[in-house]
């Protein structure tokens, strides 16, 4: 992290339902909104938990801006909900881009009428199909998933907590 784009600050990691975050101080997320150039949507920043390094998005949710921080992150600074730990963020200008994976591609390609519903789905729920397909770790959970998905889209059956796109 360039330090001259870092902002530092120190924060009781709190919970919301099963989430884990923190609040940012008000002059640290004006200065994020400041170095991304807007105050709306998901922000994409670099964050360090007590040293540890990660990236992150920024979001707003249900009126407050909040950082969410997931197991791996809490594990490295060995910090758990209602402890505090040091931050440091600063705002990530580098394009994030999640591939699909090549065998949701190929089904896609192979099923025309699952292809046309999934290039009609909003860009986030074709993300959130990517990201879920992408981050599975064996070829059999692959597999599975990817015909759960080309039956999901053709109304078949429910996949990922949905009834149909």
């Amino acid at each position: 992290m360039n330090e001259s784009q870092t902002n530092k600050f120190s924060a009781i990691i709190e919970i919301i339902g099963i989430n884990p975050f923190v609040h940012l101080p008000d002059n640290i997320l004006k200065l994020l909104f400041i170095q991304a150039n807007r105050d709306k949507g998901k922000i994409p920043v670099k964050i360090k938990i007590d040293g540890h390094e990660f990236i992150q998005t920024l979001i707003r949710y249900s009126g407050h801006w909040r950082l969410y921080l997931n197991t791996p992150m809490r594990n490295a600074a060995k910090k758990q909900v209602g402890e505090t730990a040091e931050f440091e963020i600063s705002f990530d200008p580098a394009e994030r881009v999640i591939l699909p994976h090549p065998k949701l591609k190929n089904a896609l390609e192979e099923n025309k009428d699952a292809k046309i519903i999934f290039d009609n789905l909003s860009p986030s729920r074709q993300l959130e199909i990517i990201r879920y397909i992408s981050f599975l770790k064996t070829e059999v959970s692959v597999d599975r998933n990817v015909l759960r998905t080309i039956n999901f889209l053709l109304g078949k059956e429910r996949f990922i907590a949905r009834d149909k796109p």
